[in-house]
């Protein structure tokens, strides 16, 4: 066999040696018993132990991240519910209702609502740093971390307002750990990026727990003091600081020593930072803490009832009313009806002549007095108004101009068909001024005025200017009405007077401030002159005995069967209406509104606190004038039946101008060219012309009259003949 031949090493090529091709091989680097290096291994689990680090943290970070969405979306919409509350023109509080889980929880504005000293307490004690921090302390977390480590017990939280304000918007409520302060934080910082300081500040002083069914500022300052918190003393202010830290261990009604306990703590600690002097500490843990609660301000409860009704869902409503005139009002009311006797109610409204906004509105005497129907509000119930419609009876004659309250108008027995109207008295007076028969509120001479003016007439004029009058099912207005036989609301009628000193023109009643631009129209009531001429007269109406004369303008009524006693009054300013009476409708023997309402509206008028303001001066064209002076014509009035006896064979009729026509008046000619002709038909001379209520002169023989017509606008030419009878136009001159 042949033999194999050994490998053969190669031999170095020219220039190369083994030791030179040794030094291009990187040699591998060996530890002391020839084998590899321990740094590699080193980096190796550095590496290991970097990435096991960031797959924990993201583990963590999702982890974390999954537990905050779990949380939910921050619950402030329902942090911001609060008691419906009712408060004045002026923002004071009327009445809160509770929620609807019996909480009173009332809103508020730090910085219009809270006394400043008790804010700066409260930030001094609970969280100094509340406007620099971002809803977490970290100072504080660390002075509360380093005092449970050293310690061994929670000395502090270290929970920051904003932090106290998450806690309170949770429900349920998280006990204190670890998890719950964590979520917390959590909440905070998610406030704070959603609300400012001001907002947060605000929240809080609603939400924070005063024990019971108190919670926020506001309730418990009410509950506890009566009073709102706007001006507190340092005492007050340091146990509203307290309570909330422990509210139900330290409720005033239950364990008032130790809340003062805890108040006086609260002190002790702004005399050791140097807020308080040890003077003023000392004080204030002298006062007494309260030990009852108070209960809330009920004001105008049919105005909050009807409000609420109204704005559902509104968590604040403003209301026209005066609180300071209803709490004297309130009291007025409850005790006259208790004067008066059992079952028996009062109620009284008060309107703004100028704006036509209720002042106030007492509905009953006693909300919570079931005896006197307390809870129906007699200001909207329909009810028989007695002679308070007779104004404005004589209103619409001295319009007409038939009739003036100078004149003169007979009080006798009559009868208009089967109805023959008698005195409250059941005696006449005779031939009476029109002034002293309205002020007497004779009937006899109102029925005789409303047979001229006519029931329908009258019955859409009241309407016309506001009033609902409500008539009997089928039965079309007649004179019945003219002595309460028709129904009316009291704040319909003080509607109707507060249109006297506002010289004929009524506004429609606002009692809710809704923010929306007030868009209400003036009606007509009647012209100028006429309701100067009623206010003139009834402000010379014969006072109670505890008015003074002159200064109110009034009128009195009493319905049928003595079920109701009425009193209407102004001045320039406000018109008063009251009503007495049993609200289920039964007589009261001797009820008229002389003895029982008169007195209740003149201190009504008193209890405002303001001094009368003087009615408006005469307008134009008003006519002053004894009985004497008057036209002819005006100086005696005359029933129909009396004029149909003596009248003409025609009526009497103005031919020109035509009523409702437009008169065009070039002033630039001469002064004759301008006059305008009045030409009549029919009626008895002497005729006298009346302008605007005031006479400028008589009929010739030819029926006829040049006047010098009034300035641009609306005029009334009434032209009356020896008889009494009248006709009237109303004409525009342009």
């Amino acid at each position: 066999m042949t033999e194999m031949a050994a490998p053969q090493t190669p031999s170095p090529g020219p220039g190369l040696t083994r030791a030179s091709i040794a030094a291009e091989i990187p040699a591998k680097k060996m530890d002391g018993r020839g084998k590899p290096g321990h740094e590699d291994g080193k980096k190796r689990r550095s590496i290991r132990v970097v990435a096991a680090v960031a797959v924990a943290i993201l583990c963590f970070s999702g982890a974390f991240a999954a537990w905050v969405a779990s949380i939910g979306a921050l619950p402030l919409t329902e942090a911001r519910k609060v008691s419906t509350t009712i408060v004045d023109r002026n923002g004071k509080l009327l009445r809160a209702y509770a929620m609807a889980d019996g909480r009173w929880r009332l809103p508020v504005d730090a910085r219009k609502d809270v006394d400043p000293s008790y804010v700066d307490l409260l930030l001094a004690y609970e969280d100094r740093r509340f406007r620099e921090h971002g809803g977490v302390d970290p100072l504080a977390l660390g002075r509360a971390a380093f005092q449970l480590v050293t310690r061994g017990r929670i000395v502090s939280g270290g929970s920051t307002i904003t932090m106290q304000l998450a806690r309170l918007m949770e429900e349920p409520a998280h006990h204190r750990s670890l998890s719950a302060k964590l979520r917390q934080i959590v909440r905070a910082l998610e406030i704070e990026r959603q609300l400012d300081k001001d907002q947060i500040l605000d929240l809080y002083l609603a939400l924070a727990p005063f024990g019971g069914n108190l919670e926020g500022i506001r309730a418990a300052s009410i509950a506890y003091f009566g009073k709102e918190p706007k001006r507190l003393s340092l005492a007050e202010a340091a146990l509203l600081v307290a309570l909330p830290q422990s509210p139900e261990t330290r409720r005033l009604d239950r364990y008032p020593e130790t809340a003062r306990a805890a108040r006086d703590r609260v002190l002790d600690r702004m005399v050791t930072e140097h807020r308080v002097t040890a003077e003023d500490a000392a004080q204030a843990k002298a006062t007494p803490v309260p030990t009852l609660r108070k209960p809330m301000p009920i004001l105008a409860p049919h105005s909050s009832d009807q409000a609420v009704a109204n704005m559902k869902d509104m968590p604040l409503v403003k209301l026209t009313l005066d609180a300071n005139l209803q709490k004297v009002l309130e009291p007025l009311a409850r005790d006259r009806a208790i004067a008066l006797g059992p079952n028996i109610s009062v109620a009284i409204i008060v309107i703004d002549n100028a704006s036509g906004d209720v002042l106030a509105r007492v509905g009953s005497a006693g909300y919570f007095d079931a005896s006197r129907a307390g809870q129906v509000d007699m200001t909207r119930a329909v009810r028989s108004p007695g002679s308070t419609l007779k104004p404005f009876i004589y209103g619409l004659a001295f319009e007409d101009g038939f009739v003036h309250p100078e004149s003169l108008i007979e009080d006798r027995p009559i009868r208009f068909g089967s109805y023959a109207p008698e005195n409250f008295d059941l005696t006449y007076q005779g031939t009476v001024p029109v002034r002293r028969a309205l002020q007497q509120s004779l009937n006899v001479p109102a029925i005789a005025l409303l047979d001229r003016v006519g029931s329908s007439r009258l019955s859409s004029r009241l309407r016309q200017a506001g009033a609902s009058l409500v008539l009997p099912k089928d039965e079309a207005p007649g004179l019945a009405m003219g002595l309460g036989g028709v129904g009316v609301t009291l704040q319909d009628l003080a509607l109707l007077y507060a249109g006297l000193p506002r010289l004929g023109t009524t506004k429609p009643l606002r009692e809710i401030i809704d923010g929306t631009p007030d868009r209400r129209e003036t009606m007509r009531l009647m012209d100028q002159v006429a309701a100067w001429q009623v206010a003139n007269v009834l402000i010379g109406t014969p006072p109670p005995e505890n008015g003074v004369g002159g200064r109110i303008a009034f009128k009195t009524g009493t319905s049928y069967g003595y079920r109701d006693a009425w009193s209407v009054g102004f001045d320039g300013h406000m018109t008063i209406a009251v009503w007495v009476g049993r609200p289920d409708g039964a007589p009261v023997p001797g009820l008229i509104g002389r003895a029982a309402a008169a007195p209740i509206l003149f201190d009504a008028f008193a209890r405002t606190g303001k001094l009368p303001v003087s009615l408006p001066k005469a307008p134009n064209g008003a006519l002053t004038a004894t009985n004497a002076k008057l036209p002819l014509p005006l100086r005696r009035f005359r029933a129909i039946g009396e004029l149909l006896r003596t009248g003409g064979e025609q009526a009497l009729h103005i031919q020109f101008p035509i009523n409702g026509s437009r008169i065009d008046v070039d002033r630039s000619q001469r002064p004759d060219a301008a006059a305008l002709p009045v030409r009549v038909a029919g009626g008895a001379l002497p005729m006298t012309v009346l302008v605007n209520g005031r006479s400028v002169g008589e009929i010739d023989g030819r029926r006829q009259r040049l006047i010098d017509p009034p300035g641009p606008g609306f005029a009334r030419l009434t032209v009356i003949d020896a008889a009494g009878a009248a006709d009237t136009v109303v004409v525009r001159i342009q």
